[in-house]
């Protein structure tokens, strides 16, 4: 029997594989890249049409001598790297490595094969129809690389010279990077507006409990029936409204109806699954796409041996094959009825969908009959629930939409001078559908509000207004899940870059992760600003995204990768020579401070670290003292009297604290300013352009004074 070879990505994977090909095939793995460019230099060789210069990766000899002594006893090789423009390219790059395209192996038959799914139909299946190598895949990746490399080797050490060592630019991740610094920028700037609601019970005759509801505006008598929404701004126009309601009688205006359908989600793509697994599991990205790597390559899962629970994990489609949406239905009418089970499949619905890459599926369960609970024994806890999250979310996909009837009431009172009007509005599922296997924190308040048996003849009694004051909220802080969100949107990086991108930030310091919100640190905002000035292209999002839309391009074959590259290359290489004269550097100097060390008696000096500034001893390495280092700000603490100073949280982020803490708690995130309030004399803040007063209760808000006028 002929010897055939087939060569996957990882040991687990290939374990599993060889045991669905049996005795007549020989499964090794190539732990990923074999051949990349050299780590010493960019690898690029500018002056002859931009051609990459591969090297064997350091430590991989040895596993390609095995491989090589592997291809001489077969007489067939299939290449089985991942289906992806990276498994593409790994696969050529073996060819290379191993020589397989050499006059000695003329005789042997080289073939590519993909499957979505480590399942033993999908493997036999991609066995059957083997392909040539997708060379368009391949330069898609090799543009992607060199384009990465050439921002990355050409910038970086231009912040080791101009801020310190150990920084790295990337052609995504400061994009990102800026993404954050903009939110930030927004949230600093906000200033917040005062608005106030009322709400209202009311007794309903022959109903227990009052119902509540919510003013919604008012009407002149003159323009009766014609009521428009008042937004309330301060107490004063509150109190107007309760006082001209004073002793009104009331009375259901309107009760309305209807009937709603809520459609079901679209299974998983690499972001959507990340952003769920964020938000209900509170996995980051790098921890989603490392446990959906395990489900993919392969569990144990008694009575079946080993096989892949998911199909392939990096995917911007939504895409189901026939064959998965037939036993979808097939399982899901068995088990909740025929009611319950799709007319029209999910993913034709969808519309405005773009950067779909290749031709992946979605991310689903690769048998869906094998439910969580069958094999949560088998698997570890994380696996389990990030399983079960990507199980119920395909299951939904296939399932009927959910229907629920919305109930409106409007509440009319006669005031003395206009008529005003309160709504209160119910939700009841009639048919839970896709609910019944999945829910989200929208879903999850679709009964919310209670009308009880109200109707037109109801018998309203006021019972108690309740104002409330309320503040207008800025933007929040990016999550992961809400930045990998945003890069999708904007079409910035893709399915295999979210996780990377947002490990490189914050393993570079530059972004502190904190209750799931990303903040940039001080060194974050250096590079940023710095980034900003010198290479506004690269961190622009549209341009960015433009140049994803033209890797795609050469992924279809229908752009020359090395053009992509020559229009790149001379305007980053003209920014770099042009950032090398003229950007300012940003290394704080070892400015001498008045705090002297206890240890030796020397003046401490100010140092840069990762956290920003700290205190060292100038007699370093024979004296090893440090301290934090407090910025004053020339504002007193409102609370105490002392210094306001400049602090860092533990994980890099600014804020200003008082200088006696722990004594004392104050803390705020804005600027302190020298200014003090004109309305009630406390502490005012630096809000973009703005200065805001730092009770909630004042309220004052006023222009930032021009830097002449101090």
């Amino acid at each position: 029997m002929a010897k055939n070879l087939v060569i996957v990505e990882s040991p687990a994977k290939a374990k599993t594989i060889k045991k669905f090909l049996g005795s007549g095939y020989e499964v090794v793995a190539s732990q990923g890249h074999v051949r990349d460019l050299p780590k010493s230099q960019m690898g690029i060789d500018i002056e002859h049409d931009y051609e990459p210069k591969y090297i064997t990766i350091r430590g991989k000899g040895e596993l390609l001598a095995s491989l090589r002594k592997e291809v001489k006893k077969a007489d067939r090789i299939y290449l089985a790297t991942d289906p992806d423009r990276e498994g593409e390219a790994i696969s050529w790059h073996l060819i290379a490595a191993l020589g397989l395209n050499d006059e000695k192996n003329k005789d042997k038959q080289i073939s590519r094969i993909t499957f979505n799914e480590i399942t033993k139909n999908a493997v036999k299946e991609a066995i059957r129809h083997p392909r040539e190598i997708d060379m368009n895949l391949v330069d898609a990746q090799q543009a992607r690389r060199v384009l990465d490399r050439m921002v990355g080797y050409r910038i970086s050490p231009l912040l080791w010279a101009k801020v310190k060592r150990g920084l790295s630019a990337g052609r995504v991740q400061s994009v990102a990077l800026r993404m954050i610094g903009d939110r930030e920028d927004e949230i600093n700037s906000f200033i917040p507006e005062e608005y106030w609601s009322i709400d209202a019970d009311f007794d309903v005759k022959g109903e227990k409990k009052p119902v509540t509801a919510h003013y919604y505006g008012s009407a002149d008598r003159a323009e009766a029936g014609k009521e428009k929404r008042t937004d309330l701004h301060t107490q004063a126009e509150v109190d107007a409204v309760t006082a001209d309601l004073a002793g009104a009688s009331y009375a259901v205006s309107d009760v309305r109806r209807s009937e709603r359908s809520k459609k079901p989600p679209l299974p998983f793509t690499t972001s959507t699954m990340q952003q769920e697994a964020s938000k209900a599991l509170n996995f980051s990205t790098q921890k989603t796409m490392r446990i959906a790597q395990q489900l993919y390559e392969g569990v144990d899962i008694a009575g079946r041996g080993t096989i892949g629970l998911i199909t392939y994990l990096r995917t911007d489609s939504t895409r189901i094959s026939e064959e998965a949406a037939a036993a979808a239905r097939e399982y899901l009418g068995r088990k909740y009825g025929e009611e319950f089970v799709e007319t029209v499949p999910a993913e034709k619905k969808q519309t405005g969908a773009v950067h779909i890459q290749d031709a992946h599926e979605a991310i689903r369960p690769t048998d869906i009959t094998l439910t969580p609970e069958m094999v949560k024994a088998q698997l570890p806890r994380d696996q389990y629930r990030l399983y079960q999250l990507v199980w119920r979310r395909f299951a939904a996909s296939r399932m009927a939409p959910a229907k629920y009837e919305t109930t409106q009431v409007r509440i009319a009172g006669e005031g003395k001078t206009k008529s005003h009007v309160f709504t209160v509005s119910a939700s009841h599922v009639k048919f839970q559908g896709f609910l019944t296997v999945y829910t989200d924190e929208e879903d999850e308040g679709l009964n919310a509000g209670m009308t009880g048996g109200i109707d037109e003849r109801s018998v309203l009694t006021l019972r108690a207004f309740h104002p409330q004051q309320h503040f207008t909220q800025p933007v929040p802080h990016y999550t992961e899940a809400s930045l990998v969100r945003a890069l999708e949107e904007q079409g910035i990086g893709r399915p295999s870059t979210y996780a990377p991108t947002i490990t490189t930030i914050l393993a570079r310091h530059y972004v502190v992760k904190e209750d799931k919100n990303l903040y940039m640190t001080e060194l974050g905002t250096v590079v940023n600003n710095m980034m900003k000035e010198a290479f506004p292209t690269i961190v622009d999002t549209r341009f960015t995204a433009n140049l994803e839309a033209l890797l795609d391009g050469v992924a279809e074959g229908k752009v020359n990768w090395k053009t992509v590259i020559e229009n790149f290359y001379p305007d980053l290489d003209e920014a770099v020579k042009k950032a090398e004269k003229e950007l300012s550097e940003v290394k704080v100097a070892d400015e001498e401070t008045d705090v002297i060390c206890e240890n030796c008696g020397r003046h401490m000096v100010i140092k840069y670290g990762p956290h920003g500034k700290f205190l060292a001893c100038p007699g370093f390495p024979e004296c090893r003292n440090t301290k934090p280092y407090f910025e004053k700000t020339g504002v007193a603490c409102p609370k105490c009297g002392k210094d306001i100073v400049v602090r860092r949280t533990r994980k890099g982020r600014t804020y200003y604290g008082c200088m006696g803490n722990p004594e004392c708690d104050f803390m705020v995130w804005q600027k302190p300013s020298k200014i003090k309030c004109p309305r009630c004399g406390g502490l005012m803040l630096e809000k973009g352009r703005k200065l805001v007063c730092w009770n909630e209760k004042c309220g004052y808000v006023e222009d930032m004074p021009a830097a002449d006028e101090g």
